[in-house]
């Protein structure tokens, strides 16, 4: 069991002794102190916070919780029922709602669940505003409504189109261009909200559907990170189907993985890659990923002729950065494509939009548009320390060992070869340095990913 207390908001299992996971308790607590520091900052008369849940199966009970909760201290609740991450995001400020509140935990395993918090803006309150909501919970000093001023509950089911049409309105989407085409597209969403909204707005684009895990019961068939290891199925659809490509997201619908027509795998690392390509075709723009993403977001941001910037690890931070540099396309490496014109988060919906018409323009067989791009692998190791050992001063000292390279110190440690890199960084909830090396081919990322995790071992002798 497992309970997770971060910046961002909670997320824990479900099930067991209360302070074993994510427990009624837990929920109703953490939701009363983000809806009192919604109430400190917003001068509103009467407070209304958004809310939307993915498939999974403790979905519904903690909705209940945390309506409940935001009204027992005069809040409004706006519930959009089963919904995505970025379809929150988008209705919180069409609501010109106080914020919101996700209740998904993302790609983790059925038995998790979580509450991602929003600010005003839609987007994921900062690492200074979450550890002020941690310390609203902490002190549990709430003072709650009386009967006459509840908060009032109102259901709006209207965002699944309303989603979709923000899309279909984008320049840069040409619907009637990939309607031409005649897609056929296969799509696994793990038995999520993607089942719901990923089809409808392929549907929208004028493709043919074929549907392999989009009932949203929450039942998730395989695990639903989507990771090449897990998508062996709809692999095997896209080739026996004869599908243009194969899509796949994960549970609430903000990460985003491609499968060419052979049924080999985009990569996820690609996504953005692919998008970004097609953008700055289109506008003059910088681009941003965070530190552990792969190389060719900027060798492709600078044949285009513009400047690339890596973030701190975390959507709040890539948002910062793109904000900072006006990048019009940005997003982490995982999949997730954050395209400013629409909002400012990761969003599966417009990245397929985007990549669809792309595709569409570029004339390519998918697997064609993916062999244009630089190739890279990344290799993913951790290194499990006791925890007496000083983290940080691992860090620092592997900074001086490796001083004469190009080095970033804005996250972790990250170290240059040439078109090359190895970035550590330290787990916020273990005592545990994250290794991610990227090359033109996996061996040698593995074997710098093993030179750093030896210097390592060294330096705790």
């Amino acid at each position: 069991m497992a309970l997770i207390k971060s910046i961002s908001g909670i997320r824990g299992t479900i099930g067991g002794k209360q302070g074993e996971g994510l427990s009624p308790t837990d929920v109703v607590k953490f939701t009363i102190a983000f809806g009192l520091w919604i109430c400190k900052r917003s001068e509103a008369t009467k407070k209304k916070i958004v809310i939307g849940r993915d498939a999974r199966l403790s979905g519904e009970m903690v909705k209940n919780l945390v309506v409940g909760a935001l009204q027992s201290i005069g809040i409004d609740v706006i519930d959009l029922g089963l919904s995505t991450t970025p379809t929150v995001e988008i209705a919180v400020t069409d609501q010109n709602a106080d914020g919101g509140i996700i209740l998904t935990a993302s790609h983790n395993p059925k038995q998790w669940n979580a509450l991602k918090l929003l600010n005003e803006k839609g987007e994921f309150i900062s690492g200074e505003d979450g550890a002020e909501v941690l310390a609203i919970a902490d002190k549990g000093d709430f003072t709650f409504a009386e009967v006459n001023h509840l908060g009032n509950y109102f259901q709006n089911e209207t965002y699944l189109h309303k989603h979709i049409d923000k899309i279909l309105a984008l320049p840069l989407v040409d619907a009637n261009l990939v309607a031409a085409q005649n897609f056929k597209v296969a799509v696994d969403a793990v038995n999520s909200t993607g089942g719901i909204y990923i089809p409808a707005l392929l549907k929208a684009l004028g493709c043919e559907v074929v549907e392999l895990y989009c009932e949203p019961t929450g039942r998730f068939p395989h695990n639903p990170e989507p990771l090449p290891e897990n998508l062996i199925e709809i692999s095997s659809l896209v080739r026996k189907n004869n599908c243009d490509l194969g899509v796949v997201v994960d549970p609430d619908v903000d990460r985003l993985a491609i499968v060419c027509e052979d049924g080999e795998m985009f990569g996820e690392e690609y996504t953005l890659v692919a998008v970004a390509d097609y953008v700055l075709q289109n506008q003059k723009s910088p681009t941003v990923s965070n530190l552990s993403s792969t190389r060719a977001l900027r060798d492709v941001t600078e044949k285009a002729g513009e400047t690339y910037y890596a973030s701190a690890v975390g959507e709040v931070n890539v948002v910062n950065k793109m904000k900072e540099v006006g990048a019009l396309i940005g997003g982490e490496g995982n999949g997730g494509i954050i395209y400013p014109e629409l909002h400012y988060g990761r969003d599966a919906l417009v990245g397929v939009a985007l990549f669809l018409t792309h595709l569409a323009k570029s004339g390519k067989r998918i697997s064609m548009l993916r062999a244009s791009y630089p190739n890279y692998h990344i290799s993913k190791n951790k290194i499990e320390l006791t925890p007496d050992i000083d983290v940080d001063d691992i860090l620092k000292k592997i900074h001086k060992r490796y001083k004469n390279y190009p080095v970033s110190t804005i996250d972790g440690v990250k170290i240059e070869f040439d078109k090359e890199w190895v970035h550590l960084r330290k787990s916020n909830t273990e005592p545990i340095i994250r290794i991610y090396s990227e090359s033109t081919n996996l061996t040698t990322a593995n074997n710098l990913a093993n030179k750093i995790i030896s210097d390592i071992k060294e330096l705790i002798k």
